[in-house]
């Protein structure tokens, strides 16, 4: 949000156990609003964190952290043992845990997080979140906090109207609805081009925008600078409006840097979209940067890529190659199609170790319970740690599963998954027994 309304409403709604919506762009530097809501004091005898801050993705926690005013702790979780390990040594004082449905859930589960202490929680821009696979951990995660405090930061709010209606509802809006003069959504403020660049690497990166862009006049635009009458194109450093769009777009054309969490709600109000091409979107496309995992460094570092080059070369005229990157990892999490290649031999992909060099192993979870495939690959990638490489084919059953792993790992997977929680369940695993 660009100004700072009157807070004094939202201060007496949540006092009386009505949730918040804070209506602006998922931007976490631009919600400054949202700190002067928070409890300011926490007991020092409080054995977790007061407030927790739900993220559509690790990088965002990290951008919270970032962002907190001094005398704030916010501490992102990026890795479970690590936060548990804080939690319980309580030597670091930790005011505001953020991080994501998944990752807060099983903090809970593993007794580190008490989810019954938790006065605030704040839903950062839940609509990435919203038909996600985390969107069971988000409703798990608040009905175990009836009676916390709702604060929600939104830039749709029409759009998590079944969200509000469980843990919110009638919730006081803070910011402007965005409406048009007929009460509708508005329309797409027009054209623009974008690239993901995640926050910390802004600064770096603005040069090689400027750059690849190569116009001789170039603004670069941040919130509550007014825009010139003309210029080549305005390059946006932060995320505008609907309204600031349109505006931005009447001095030229816009080219927005975004996070990947933001480039959802860039497509709700910029069409047609379209990724501006860097001189480093091959490396992006290939590496995918920090995002991917590395089970794709091994394989990009074996090589022979050149079927499945040809395959996406035209998606990158047409979407940024982080988005390409990103969309290949989720098909292959749901592990229901496999992915297509072009015909050839010479540069076939190796082939996935035979069931042989599985072992099998019975998990106590299966279709009665929710749970599916991915389900048990996220627990075993996220939570234990293992390689996609390292688990085979997964078989969920009604009341229990099969899961396929390598024998060096196979100990290990059933420590884990006996420690943790699948769909709230409580997880017991054990080598598999043939009938």
């Amino acid at each position: 949000m660009t100004g700072l309304p009157d807070l004094t409403p939202a201060k007496a709604a949540l006092e009386r156990g009505r949730g918040v919506v804070i209506v602006g762009p998922p931007a976490v530097e631009q919600a400054r609003v949202l700190w002067d809501l928070l409890p300011q004091e926490r007991a020092a005898e409080a054995p977790t964190p007061a407030t927790v801050i739900v993220t559509g993705d690790q990088g965002c926690a990290v951008e919270w952290a970032h962002a907190a005013p001094a005398g704030i702790s916010v501490h992102p979780v990026t890795g479970l043992d690590r936060t548990i390990r804080l939690l319980g040594e309580g030597e670091d004082r930790i005011d505001i845990l953020a991080g994501t449905p998944g990752d807060l859930t099983a903090l809970a589960a593993r007794t580190a997080l008490k989810l019954e202490s938790i006065s605030t929680v704040v839903l950062a821009w839940p609509e990435t979140i919203v038909g996600s696979p985390e969107a069971d951990s988000l409703d798990t995660l608040l009905t175990q906090m009836p009676r916390a405090r709702r604060i929600i930061l939104s830039w749709n709010p029409a759009a998590l109207e079944p969200l509000l209606e469980r843990h919110a509802p009638r919730p006081h809006v803070v910011g402007d609805l965005p409406l048009d003069a007929d009460g509708r959504p508005p329309r797409p403020a027009g054209p623009a081009r974008f690239a993901v660049i995640p926050r910390e690497r802004r600064s770096a990166a603005t040069r090689e925008v400027l750059d690849a862009l190569n116009r001789p006049d170039v603004f670069l635009w941040t919130v509550g600078t007014p825009c010139p009458d003309h210029a080549d194109a305005v390059l946006c450093l932060d995320l505008p409006t609907h309204a600031e769009l349109q505006t931005l777009s009447a001095s030229g054309p816009p080219v927005l840097l975004v996070s990947p969490g933001q480039v959802q709600y860039l497509r709700s109000i910029a069409a047609p979209l379209t990724a501006l091409a860097l001189p480093a979107a091959a490396k992006l496309a290939r590496t995918a940067g920090e995002t991917v995992r590395a089970e794709v460094v091994t394989r990009l570092e074996a090589g022979h890529l050149e079927s499945e080059m040809a395959v996406l070369e035209p998606l990158f005229a047409r979407y940024d190659p982080v988005e390409v990157a990103a969309a290949i990892l989720a098909l292959r999490r749901e592990r229901t199609l496999p992915l297509p290649v072009a015909t050839t031999t010479a540069s076939a992909a190796p082939p996935s170790a035979p069931a042989s060099e599985f072992t099998k192993l019975f998990v106590s979870v299966g279709k009665k319970d929710r749970a599916g495939a991915k389900d048990l690959v996220g627990a075993l990638t996220r939570e234990i740690g293992l390689a996609r490489e390292q688990i085979g084919r997964i078989v969920v059953r009604d009341t229990f599963s099969i899961v396929e792993i390598v024998p060096a790992a196979a100990e290990r997977a059933v420590q884990g998954l006996s420690a943790t929680t699948i769909r709230s369940r409580r997880v017991q695993a054990r080598p598999y027994r043939e009938a």
